[in-house]
Formats: structure tokens, C-alpha cells, sequence
């Protein structure tokens, strides 16, 4: 919990509107997080599995609402009510139960839209809004709309979670200067940020800038370091009263150390449950394997037309590029060089029934085997002679050097997007607005990597190591065969080098009808998705569906909406909404290995969800609060993924579809003013989401068309669905001063967190030969679930004004104030697994940070 002041603004677009009330909140609180400050360490936080290269960090669905409604509501619109009241479910939710990765009523991010200036700023490719592109910005996108949900919405269609939208246009920003300084102990230690606004102006313009840094040598986790910039500008004219342009532009350059999970065997080990095996020492300092630097600026254009005082068009082209990379290890033909491969634990001696299981115990003990050991790299790469005939395709050509057998790669997604937007609403007489829109967007992603640091060594040859082993052919194993045995050095591209493109054009219409005592509405949205591969090298495995265009996979998505509001009373609601939307897949989880082929998985379908809710609201002077019942069901998601398989000893393509998920259960919140300066909040979320199907599996070999396993069928179905706490209850107290200064404490509990199954071992083909007495039975099928767990968490703030005109406010939170440290929030099980022996490849974990804080200085005026 925080605190938060109300404030109402008026609406840009109408000044004369009564009522209107737009979210007051700085944006370090975006996201699921506890307390001030915490979202940028959220946004910024390190990678959860070994797939996150890949999947990169999903944020939590989360809605924030502001807290400005206390006087009587019987004379109110209804939908003002329900929309400008603090929600005392979904703030806690938010704040409180963000720290485990709850996420509101289990939905990922690609439920939840995220719109800029009216423009959808989700990533076309894999659905998911990156926060972190805009981190640092909080006196900017603190202005937000917040929608849960499904309900009416005059920026675009919607999606079962909702949408959050932001205006950053210079005249939409609260005139003023803002300097402010924080330390936390976190992702980052330090924080300064400068925003300067002007408002609009009497000769039409208004200008902002607003700028930052965050900044630690080191965060909460051994070895993540973290540097970080965010830029803001804007500026608008307001040409006449019907007419106003608008330039913004901004971005967030981050460079940050990211951590690893680990099996529980590495923290027990190391005494450390936030033990990081990505770095080691280097000349005395330590060094990160694993570094991201992502930087996506954005600019756009928006302008407004006020048709008439009835009727608005607002339109708004915007263009995006830049770079999202993530550095690690790479070898070949040497061993290793993670200090928590499996191999190297001392339960690997055990169950090779070997005598070193004590030694190995003791060896971890010296961080020289328990963290990347630098120095062997290098000495390795020095002492590697090796020459290279007929180099870069040349015949006769030799390149002699150290070849290096280990380096530092840098994996790149560098995308390229630009968009228009356009949305045209209009006022009717007896309470009736009309909205339609319509978008188009086109998307490039860059898929490539380079050598980042030969690690010592004078050049590494762009060969395919497994395909080397496999196929001991010199023309299969070639990454690129338009340069045969290519010699890379440091900056060069090697490996993998292709595109996918795609695009997504869509319109939408929007009804909205009130009444005395109901409103209701009616949406409709038609879509067309398109996308494909282009390859821009030719593969030695693939030579004839690796290089250039494959073919395009279309897809027309189509979506309903419809909810209504009634009116008890003054302070008794009642709504109800429901959807149905179909969607394609995400073309990042069509292809089956994209990095060397254009072949996407067999039998991709549209995928579908249907949705509905249902609630009753109380908003009394002293008590507010809300009940609500809710189901969801999505159907035929696929889902993919590639890992070495140790029965077929190689890397395999792991790809499901029919994947249906069902989300259901209740969401209770209440709050209450038990004095006038003291407030108790109850929430309790009792959630429910499960695998509602038997999905079909394919199983190919990542380096070539052999098919391992086709159709399999996956016994999914009542498995519950990972990676968040389906049940949740807070219980908070605050006080506020009538001396401008505020406390709190909240409690927290968490249960019923599962990681997600993995699907091979939930298959007949896993359990063959076994009979339901054999240990390996119920250690295949059962899910992995985590202890239930508790946290306290303290805040507290005082502001003081100064000459009537500056204003000073400090801020202070603490999360898991009992220092916790045995809360596992996440993980995954490892796909790889031995059916004789579960355990072997156990799940790798998660834990929530102990004691940590935030305190922040401000100055406006």
C-alpha cells in the first residue's frame, strides 16, 4: 500500500466537462509492485528461467484507480462512480501482491493493452507491452487511465485484461517543475529525476522535457549491475480552438547485470537464496556473463480535430526502432563453463554412484567453483593453435590464430515499427456516444547475434557445434553457406541473421447508451494479421527454406464486447460485461526453430477467449467495496519451446497446440474509514486457473526435419497453470495526519503457487513400462507446488509546503519488513528430465527478496 492524493483535472479535449478525473500517480508504480519506486525494479528485474532470452520479463496484469470519490454519490453518473472511485481490490492488488508475482485473475501481459497518445505501443509480434521502454519516466506517464477488465473504451477495442492509456502530450502534463532524488536497495541504489512542464501557454504552445537516471554497482543480487537513462520531450501548438498538433518523443537506454535461477541444491550449497551463477571474478572485480542493454526510442505525432463541440478526430503516427540485446557464454568443444551445470553438483556423483560427492560439497564452498572462473576461459582460448583452411570460402585461403573455444556472444531482437491510429467519436443527444477507430501497423524485428568478447582468443569459426557432432559433414554444419568456415571476430554477425515481418491492420465500433438508472454498451472489432520469416543467410542444415521470404501466415481476428450498469441505489451496483474475441497466435511462437528455418508449427489456428464477469459494488460515505465473479476460457494457444533432450540426445523443438487455459474465481475488496484519520483495507482474491485440454505435441530435431514424436498427446488437462499465486488476502491499516503526514502496515498472504508442468512428462510415451507403484510414477505426474507464505510491508510520508508555493515530500517504504527469506514466489520445471530418475533434473527457483526499501525526496513548485 501507498499513499495516494487525489487530484482531478480537466480534460484536454473538453474543458467544460464536469467530473472528469484522470489517474494521479507516479509511475514507478506501474506494475504489480508493493510501494514506491518498486516497478522500476519490477520492470528492470532479472530473467526468471533459461527461457528468458527468449520470452524476455512478462509483467503482471494490474489496474490502478484513483481515490477521489467520498461525498454523496446519488446524484453522480453512474459509470463517474464506478471509474473515478478507488477500486480498494485492484490497488491493493497492484501494490501489495505484486512483490509474488500475482497477477490479476491470472492473465499474462498479451491480455492487457497498453496504448500511448492513443497509439497500441504492444509489441506486434509477441502481444506483450514493455514497460521498461518508457522506465524512468514516471513524472510523465503518471497521467494514466487504467481500465480492468472487460468494458467501454474510446481509445480502441480492448482485451479480456483491460487497458492502460497514456496521454503525453505537452498540454496534457501538470505545469510545474519536479526534482527528485530516491535510494533504494533493489535493482538500482540511487535516482534522480528533473521534469520541467509549461503548460499550455497564452500564445498556444506547450513544451516538456523530463529526464533521469538510476544507477548501482551492484543491486540486491550478487553481481547485477545496473545504469540506466530516460529522456522525454515534447512539445504542442494548439493552432485554433478546433485544431492542435503534437510532437513527443522519449526512451529508456538500460544496461543491467541479470541473475539465474538456480535448483535449490546451488542455494543450499551457498548458504544464499539469491545466489547468481552469471558472474565471476575478473582481475578482482566481478563480471557478468549475461548483460542486457535494450534502448527503443519512440517518436510520434498526434494531431486533434474538434469537428464540433459534439464530435472529435484524433489521429496519431508514431515510429520506433532500436536495440534489445542480451549477452552470454558460448563454447565449443570444451566443457561447460556454467558453475551450475548439472554436472558439476555434487548430486551428480551421487547418482553416478561415484566417490567425489564429498569433495565436490567442500569444493562448493570456494566461489572459485561456485562462480564463472574467468581466468580458465581465457587461459583455454590462449592455448588453442588452430588453423582454418580455405577461410571465408576462399580456397587456398588459411587463417592461423588462437581459435577460441569459449565467447561472449551479444543475442539481439532489433525492432523497427511504425504506425497510424485514428479515432473519431461523437456526442448524440439522449446520452449516446459513438466511437469508431481503426489502426494500421507494420513491424520488422531484427534477429541476429555477434561476438561480443573473443574471451582472449583471435577469432571463432561460424560452425553449428551439434551439427558437427551429428552429421560430421562440413557443408551441413555451416551457419552460412554463402561463407563457408566464416571467420568471426569481435562486432561480427554470426550464428543466425533473419527477420520476421508483420503486420496488423484492425477498426472497431463502440456504442455507449445511459440512462437514469443503467448504462450499457456494445463493441466490435475486425482484424487481419499477417506474418512471415525472411531469412537473410542460407543455413547449412536448411539450405532450401533458410534464405529469404517463406510464405506469409494470414489471419482475420474478430472480437464482441457488451456490459451494462445498473443502479440500485446511490451507493449499491450493479455490472455485469462479457466477450468473445478470436486472435492469431503470436508469430513468435508460430515458427518451429526460426533461428535456421522459415517452418512454423503444424496445424496453427486462430486462438479464441471468452470472458465474462459480474459484480456488486458498494460506495457509502464510510464503507466501499466490490465483489466479483468471473470466468475465462482461452482456447487453442500454442505453446513452443526448444531444450536438449536426453532421450533423443540433441536440441529439440517442443511445440503444443490446442492449448486451452480456463480463469475463474472471485475478487473481494473492502475499505473502510474507522476514524477520520484511520483507514482498514481487506482484500482476498480466490482464483482457479487450470489446463482445460489434452494438447497435441510435435517434437522435431532443432537441426533438421527428423520428427521425434508427432501428435503426442499431452495429459494437461486439471493442471494448474504456474508462475503466480492463485490465492491471495491483505489486510492493511493506515494512518493519516491531519499534519500532511501518513503510515501504514500491511499484511500479506500468499498460497496455492504452482510452476508450470512440463508437458513430456505428462504423456503415455514418459510413463512406458512403469506401473503406479514404481516412485517414478507419482514423481513424473505430480505438479510442483510451493509453501504458502507471508509479508509485512510499512510505509510512510510527510510533505510540508513551503511559502505557499514549494512543496517537499519524502517517502518511505519497506517491503517484507520480517525479512523472509525462505519464499520461493517462482520458478520452472526443467524441461530436460530423466524418467529414471525425476530428480536428477530438478526445478529451478525463485525467491523473493528479503528486506528492502525505498526513500524518495521531492521538490515541485
Amino acid at each position: 500500500m501507498v499513499h495516494l492524493s487525489p487530484l482531478s483535472v480537466v480534460d484536454p479535449t473538453n474543458p467544460k466537462k464536469p467530473g472528469y478525473r484522470t489517474l494521479a500517480l507516479t509511475a514507478m508504480l506501474i506494475g504489480a509492485c508493493t510501494s514506491y519506486g518498486q516497478a522500476d525494479t519490477l520492470l528492470n528485474a532479472p530473467p526468471t528461467d533459461t527461457a528468458d532470452a527468449r520470452n524476455r520479463l512478462r509483467l503482471p496484469v494490474f489496474t490502478l484507480t484513483t481515490d477521489d470519490l467520498d461525498g454523496e454519490l446519488g446524484n453522480q453518473d453512474i459509470s463517474g462512480i464506478l471509474q473515478s472511485s478507488r477500486d480498494v481490490f485492484t490497488s491493493v492488488a497492484g501494490f501489495s501482491f505484486g512483490q509474488a508475482r500475482f497477477r490479476i485473475r491470472g492473465y499474462d501481459s498479451e491480455n492487457t493493452l497498453v496504448t500511448i497518445n492513443g497509439v497500441l505501443v504492444n509489441d506486434l509480434e509477441t502481444g506483450w507491452a514493455t514497460w521498461s521502454n518508457w522506465a524512468g519516466l514516471n513524472d510523465v506517464t503518471r497521467w494514466m487511465q487504467v481500465r480492468t477488465g472487460i468494458g467501454s473504451n474510446r481509445n480502441l477495442f480492448g482485451s479480456i485484461g483491460g487497458s492502460s492509456d497514456m496521454n503525453i502530450q505537452a498540454s496534457a502534463l501538470r505545469k510545474g517543475v519536479r526534482v527528485s532524488y530516491a535510494s533504494a536497495n533493489r535493482a538500482y541504489r540511487n535516482r534522480i529525476m528533473f521534469t520541467y512542464n509549461t503548460g499550455l501557454q497564452a500564445n498556444g504552445w506547450a513544451f516538456s522535457f523530463s529526464g533521469s537516471r538510476r544507477w548501482a554497482d551492484e543491486g540486491y543480487v550478487d553481481g547485477t549491475s545496473f545504469n540506466a537513462f530516460a529522456y522525454f520531450l515534447a512539445a504542442e501548438k494548439r493552432i485554433n480552438d478546433r485544431h492542435s498538433i503534437s510532437f513527443s518523443g522519449f526512451g529508456a537506454p538500460i544496461r543491467q547485470g541479470r541473475q539465474a535461477l538456480a535448483v535449490q541444491e546451488a542455494y543450499d550449497l551457498t548458504d544464499n537464496p539469491f545466489y547468481n551463477p552469471n558472474w565471476g571474478y575478473q582481475n578482482g572485480e566481478k563480471r557478468n556473463a549475461k548483460m542486457s542493454f535494450d534502448h527503443k526510442p519512440m517518436i510520434m505525432a498526434t494531431h486533434n480535430f474538434a469537428i464540433s463541440d459534439a464530435a472529435n478526430l484524433s489521429t496519431s503516427a508514431y515510429y520506433t526502432f532500436g536495440r534489445d540485446g542480451l549477452t552470454g557464454l558460448n563454447w565449443f568443444d570444451a566443457k561447460d563453463p556454467r558453475p551450475d551445470y548439472y554436472r558439476y553438483l555434487p548430486s551428480f556423483y551421487r547418482y553416478e554412484n561415484t566417490g567425489f560427492y564429498d569433495d565436490q560439497v567442500s569444493a562448493w564452498q570456494n566461489e572459485n567453483t561456485r562462480q564463472i572462473d574467468w581466468d580458465q576461459l581465457y587461459f583455454a582460448n590462449g592455448k588453442n593453435e588452430y588453423s582454418v583452411l580455405n577461410a571465408n570460402g576462399v580456397i587456398g585461403d588459411t587463417i592461423t590464430g588462437n581459435r577460441s573455444k569459449y565467447i561472449v556472444e551479444e543475442v539481439r531482437a532489433d525492432p523497427l515499427r511504425f504506425g497510424l491510429n485514428s479515432v473519431w467519436t461523437k456526442a448524440f443527444a439522449g446520452e449516446t456516444q459513438l466511437t469508431i477507430g481503426g489502426s494500421a501497423h507494420k513491424q520488422r524485428t531484427h534477429y541476429f547475434k555477434t561476438v561480443d568478447d573473443l574471451l582472449g582468443g583471435d577469432f571463432w569459426v561460424d560452425i553449428d557445434q551439434f551439427a558437427d557432432r551429428d552429421f560430421n559433414d562440413s557443408i551441413i554444419s555451416q551457419n552460412d553457406l554463402s561463407t563457408p568456415n566464416k571467420v568471426v571476430e569481435e562486432g561480427d554477425v554470426f550464428g543466425w541473421d533473419y527477420y520476421v515481418h508483420t503486420r496488423y491492420v484492425n477498426a472497431f465500433a463502440q456504442l455507449e447508451k445511459k440512462w437514469t438508472r443503467l448504462e450499457a454498451f456494445v463493441g466490435i472489432d475486425l482484424s487481419h494479421t499477417s506474418f512471415w520469416r525472411e531469412g537473410l543467410v542460407q543455413n547449412g542444415r536448411f539450405p532450401d527454406n533458410s534464405l529469404g521470404d517463406g510464405d506469409k501466415n494470414n489471419f482475420i481476428g474478430f472480437g464482441l464486447k457488451a456490459g451494462s450498469i445498473y443502479k440500485l441505489t446511490g451507493r449499491h451496483f450493479v455490472s455485469a460485461n462479457a466477450a468473445f474475441i478470436t486472435r492469431p497466435p503470436t508469430a513468435y511462437s508460430s515458427f518451429l526453430s526460426p533461428r535456421v528455418r522459415d517452418a512454423v508449427i503444424p496445424g496453427l489456428t486462430q486462438e479464441s477467449a471468452t470472458s465474462g464477469d459480474i459484480s456488486y459494488v458498494l460506495r457509502a460515505p464510510r464503507v466501499k467495496g466490490r465483489a466479483t465473479l468471473y470466468y475465462t476460457r482461452i482456447a487453442d494457444q500454442v505453446w513452443n519451446r526448444s531444450y536438449y533432450h536426453d532421450e533423443f540426445l540433441t536440441i529439440v523443438n517442443y511445440a503444443m497446440t490446442g492449448v486451452d487455459q480456463v480463469h475463474q474465481g472471485v475478487e473481494l475488496g473492502m475499505e473502510a474509514n474507522l476514524t477520520s484519520t484511520w483507514t482498514m483495507t481487506a482484500v482476498y482474491a480466490g482464483g482457479s486457473y487450470t489446463y482445460d485440454s489434452r494438447p497435441v505435441a510435435t517434437i522435431t530435431r532443432n537441426n533438421s526435419e527428423e520428427v521425434f514424436g508427432a501428435d503426442r498427446t499431452i495429459y494437461w488437462k486439471g493442471y494448474r497453470v504456474g508462475g503466480m499465486p492463485q490465492n491471495a488476502g491483505s489486510l492493511g491499516f493506515k494512518y493519516n495526519s491531519p499534519k500532511y503526514w501518513f503510515a501504514g502496515i500491511t499484511g500479506n498472504w500468499f498460497g496455492n503457487i504452482y510452476l508450470d508442468p512440463n508437458p513430456d512428462r505428462r504423456t503415455a510415451e514418459a510413463l512406458e513400462n512403469l506401473v503406479t507403484s514404481d516412485p517414478q510414477w507419482d514423481d513424473l505426474l505430480e505438479q510442483t507446488k510451493l509453501d504458502d507464505n507471508v509479508t509485512v510491508d510499512l510505509f510512510a510520508g510527510k510533505s510540508w509546503m513551503l511559502k505557499r508555493k514549494y512543496r517537499l515530500a519524502v517517502n518511505l517504504s519497506v517491503s517484507n519488513l520480517l525479512d523472509n527469506q525462505e519464499f520461493r514466489i517462482g520458478g520452472f520445471e526443467q524441461l530436460r528430465y530423466d524418467r529414471t530418475q525425476v530428480d536428477k533434473f530438478p526445478p529451478k527457483y525463485s525467491y523473493l527478496f528479503g528486506r528492502n526499501y525505498f526513500a524518495m525526496v521531492t521538490f515541485s513548485f
